[in-house]
C-alpha cells in the first residue's frame, strides 16, 4: 500500500506567524476568472455580514488581496471566497490576488494545504470548523494529532470540535448563527436524546441562558424521577410521557401526582431566580 505523502516541511508555510510563500506582490485578475474552493470549510454563511462587507469594499476596495492558485482555465480560491463574494455583490469587476504557488506534489496535497491554510486565515464558527476537520479526516485520512499539529491547536480541541457534530441539525444551525456558543453546544451533548437537545437548546436561547446555567439545567434534567409515587402513575405511559414533555419545557423536575381522578402537578425550583423563570414560562 502506498503510504500517503506526508505534509512536512510545507506546513510551515501555513503557520500564521510564517511568511506567505508568494513569489510576487498583489495583481488585479477579474472575478470571473476565480472560482470558489470545493474545499472551503465555510458553510454557514451570514448574509447580513456578508452584505456588510460588501458596503465595506464598496467604499474602501478589497484590502487584504484573496490567495489564489493557477488553474485551467483561470485561479481557484485559496482564502478569501467570503471577500470574492462580497465583491462581486459590490459591483467590483476585478480584485487583488496573490497567487500562490506550490511546486510538485499531487492535487490533493494541494487541496489539503488549502483546507488547512483556510482553517487558519478564516474566523470560522465551531460548526464549519468541526466540519473542516472531518474532511481532514474522511478525505486525507489525517488523525486528530496531525490535524491539530497543523492547525496548532490542542488534540482535545480538535476532538471537542468534532463532537458537535453529533448535534441535531437544528442545533448545529444555532451555534453556526452564534445564537448558541460552543459551550453551550458542549453542554447540550450530555442530553442524551436528539428531541431533548433540540428542546434544551430552544429554552437556552428564549431564556437567553448562560453557559453554567445550560450545564445546570443540564445536569438537573438527568436526575432520576423520585421514587415515591404511586404504582398507577408509575404504570402509567400516557403519564409519564406528559411529565418528560413537560420537565422539557420547563427545564427542571415535573411529577404528576395522581388522587383517584383527579390529583396535582409539582414543580421544583431551587431558587428565586428559577422561580421567577418559570412564573415568566408559565405566563408565557
Amino acid at each position: 500500500m502506498e503510504k500517503r505523502p506526508a505534509l512536512g516541511k510545507g506546513l510551515s508555510a501555513l503557520i500564521p506567524d510564517a511568511p506567505e510563500p508568494v513569489k510576487s506582490g498583489p495583481t488585479e485578475v477579474d472575478v470571473d476568472l476565480i472560482s470558489p474552493n470545493e474545499y472551503q470549510p465555510r458553510v454557514w454563511q451570514d448574509d447580513t455580514r456578508l452584505d456588510e462587507l460588501a458596503q465595506s469594499i464598496k467604499a474602501n476596495g478589497v484590502i487584504q488581496p484573496i490567495v489564489v492558485r493557477k488553474v485551467e482555465g483561470g485561479y481557484r480560491i485559496i482564502a478569501g471566497e467570503r471577500r470574492w463574494r462580497a465583491a462581486q455583490r459590490a459591483g467590483l469587476l476585478r480584485v487583488p490576488v496573490y497567487v500562490k504557488e506550490v511546486a510538485g506534489g499531487k492535487d490533493a496535497q494541494l487541496l489539503e494545504m488549502a483546507l488547512v491554510e483556510n482553517i487558519q486565515r478564516e474566523d470560522l464558527n465551531p460548526i464549519d470548523e468541526a466540519a473542516a476537520y472531518e474532511k481532514l479526516s474522511t478525505d486525507f485520512k489525517m488523525t486528530q494529532e496531525e490535524i491539530a499539529a497543523a492547525v496548532g491547536k490542542d488534540r482535545s480541541s480538535v476532538a471537542n470540535h468534532l463532537r458537535l457534530l453529533k448535534l441535531p441539525h437544528e442545533v448545529r444551525a444555532e451555534v453556526a448563527g452564534g445564537r448558541l456558543s460552543m459551550g453551550h453546544a458542549r453542554a447540550l451533548l450530555a442530553v442524551p436524546d436528539e428531541a431533548g437537545q433540540r428542546q434544551v437548546a430552544r429554552e437556552v436561547i428564549a431564556q437567553n441562558l448562560s453557559v453554567r446555567e445550560t450545564e445546570t439545567l443540564v445536569k438537573r434534567l438527568g436526575q432520576p424521577a423520585p421514587a415515591a409515587r404511586t404504582a398507577a402513575a408509575t404504570n402509567d405511559v400516557n403519564t409519564r410521557a406528559a411529565e418528560e414533555r413537560l420537565r422539557l419545557t420547563l427545564g427542571t423536575r415535573v411529577r404528576i401526582v395522581r388522587r383517584g381522578k383527579g390529583g396535582k402537578i409539582e414543580v421544583d425550583f431551587t431558587n428565586e431566580d428559577e422561580l421567577q423563570r418559570l412564573f415568566e414560562r408559565l405566563m408565557g
